[in-house]
């Protein structure tokens, strides 16, 4: 039987942008995953960076830790990044923990 990963990416680089599609779960299990695929394009300052969270269907403190630092790593190079399609039970746990403003499309601070 074929082993699944608890989280799954998959990248798409196109006009000008680096879009993420996230799916599975984002949690301390799959967090160096998670880690090491958006530490290259954390860099990428040249392009927006978008993460598409439609199939994510948990993400726990530690999951939200990563987005939390991806963002303030964009913010620190100015460069713009933006959370979308994020799904209804992710999105409540991004508005209790107050972080869905900061993580909506937002653009680079000139």
């Amino acid at each position: 039987m074929k082993q699944i990963d608890k989280l799954f990416l998959r990248t798409e680089n196109k006009e000008g942008k680096c879009i993420v599609y996230v799916g599975g779960e984002l949690d301390l299990e799959s967090a160096a995953q998670m880690r090491a695929a958006m530490s290259p394009l954390v860099e990428l300052s040249d392009r927006e960076l978008i993460l598409n969270l439609r199939e994510l269907r948990y993400v726990d403190s530690t999951g939200i830790g990563i987005l939390v630092s991806v963002l303030k790593a964009r913010h620190a190079n100015n460069a713009p990044f933006a959370v979308e399609a994020i799904p209804p039970n992710i999105r409540k746990l991004f508005d209790m923990t107050g972080i869905t403003p900061f993580l909506l499309k937002q653009t680079g601070q000139a």
